[in-house]
């Protein structure tokens, strides 16, 4: 079985890329990842993560707004 293909540009690596995506201070995005309240994975020990996943996160955070 092979792995799904990471589509060009969509890792995001450290905690200062994933700050910049999402519009928060780095201390944030530890928080964030620790309390796995984000998509996110370790690779090599740096925190890392998808755009994709983190819009689809978003974006799921928007419906349950809207529901509510």
């Amino acid at each position: 079985m092979t792995a799904p293909a990471i589509r060009e540009g969509d890792l995001l690596m450290g905690a200062d890329a994933i700050a910049g995506f999402l519009g928060v201070t780095r201390r944030q995005v530890y928080r964030l990842v620790y309390d796995e309240i984000i998509p996110s994975f370790k690779l090599g020990g740096t925190v890392a993560a998808r755009r994709s996943s983190l819009t689809k996160w978003m974006e799921g955070l928007e419906g349950n707004r809207a529901a509510s």
